[in-house]
């Protein structure tokens, strides 16, 4: 299943995408898409119910995140072999963790807003894994069976705010807007191989990174056992992979960052596009 949610007269609504990419109302099945309906059972149950039976929605409403009330936004840091090749940084020795604040999180097309100060804001294709049972000291061999699907993230990072000013990532991670999250959550059964797909990104359409997540560092499976040692992986949270190699900050002789006006359009294998424009803000 494709799950998303959308907006109507002001309202979040949940919805489905139908065999022929048609939108089709969700809200008198499920009032939301939230980690209360990711369960196994709650997955089953939507299942159960046939889109070409739900309204059809009209027209091409704004996307929210695909996930309402995230409760975690957890991201890995430097998890593709070939971008940590490119910034010039050795393999870490466990999977880097930072938090993005969910005040960032928006849908796949709203605009991305640079912060007052911002210098360097750089692009980051990644794919997401959403949680759909809690997992709590899980093994690897296990780790899959508490994910409920997955999407795509964009892990905006202001590079100056990241690095120079003291303190944590969390700083050039955690502006208002830089966590766009979508279009769809697609479920875990209708991607064979998340260790196996296609991803890119393109800036004002020119192809700037393009990656497999089989170049991950830390595979899926590695980064939840890892991280449900040290906290509990709730329903509903969603953990950003890390991104291939052609981020802005990479790019010799001289980087690029973000300016406004600027267009991102990221596309991962089977879970659809992102597209977000980008400005200051006021």
């Amino acid at each position: 299943m494709k799950l998303l949610r959308f907006e109507h007269e002001g309202e979040v609504r949940p919805g489905i995408l139908d065999g022929d990419g048609q939108i089709r109302d969700l809200s008198g099945v499920v009032p939301d898409i939230t980690g209360t309906q990711l369960s196994d059972e709650g997955l089953d149950r939507l299942r159960q119910t046939d889109p070409e039976t739900l309204p059809p929605v009209a027209g091409a409403p704004r996307l929210l995140p695909c996930v309402g009330n995230i409760g975690k936004l957890m991201c890995i840091g430097l998890n593709y072999s070939d971008h940590a090749e490119e910034m010039g940084l050795e393999f870490p020795a466990h999977p880097i963790l930072f938090m993005k604040a969910n005040s960032a999180i928006v849908g796949p097309n709203d605009d991305v807003v640079l912060p007052r100060g911002s210098v360097q804001s750089d692009w980051e294709v990644e794919l997401g894994v959403v949680i759909g049972k809690a997992a709590k000291y899980v093994s690897e061999e296990d780790a899959l069976d508490h994910v409920a699907g997955y999407c795509i993230v964009n892990d905006v990072s202001e590079r100056d705010f990241q690095n120079n000013r003291t303190g944590q990532w969390t700083k050039g991670k955690s502006c208002d807007t830089f966590g766009p999250v979508g279009p769809w959550l697609v479920t875990r059964d209708e991607v064979a191989d998340p260790q196996n797909l296609d991803l890119h990104l393109d800036l004002n359409g020119t192809r700037r990174q393009t990656g497999n997540t089989s170049k991950m560092i830390f595979s899926i499976r590695q980064i939840i056992a890892h991280l449900s040692e040290m906290m509990t992986l709730h329903p509903g949270d969603v953990i950003a992979t890390g991104t291939p190699p052609g981020v802005g900050a990479g790019i010799k002789p001289e980087p690029v960052f973000l300016r406004p006006g600027d267009v991102m359009e990221l596309e991962i294998e089977g879970l659809g596009r992102q597209r977000q424009a980008v400005r200051m803000d006021d």
